[in-house]
This record gives C-alpha cells, structure tokens and sequence, in this order.
C-alpha cells in the first residue's frame, strides 16, 4: 500500500516537472488517499497487535 502511494508521489512529481498539471493534481490526490488508506490499517492492525499480547 505505501509503495502505491510513493508510486501515485514519483508520477506526479514527473508530471509535475513536464508541465502536465492535470494529471500530476490527480495523482498527489490518489496519492493522499492511498496513505491516509494505509495509516488507518497500519494504527488498526498495530492496535489489534497489542491487544493480541495483552
């Protein structure tokens, strides 16, 4: 899921660069979504973790 994100990051980053503002816009938002996606099942399963040992 991170690598997803850091991938959506690199596209828009190029984009970026080559002047295609459209689609580098589109990307940094899959992007965001993609790790804000990834935070919540890292908290949930870090969570579920530690209430495993306990």
């Amino acid at each position: 899921m991170l690598r997803l994100a850091i991938a959506f990051l690199v596209i828009a980053l190029i984009a970026g660069v080559l002047g295609f503002g459209g689609i580098a816009g589109a990307s940094v938002g899959i992007a965001k979504i993609v790790f804000m996606i990834f935070i919540v099942l890292f908290v949930i399963g870090a969570i579920a973790h530690f209430m495993r040992k306990a």
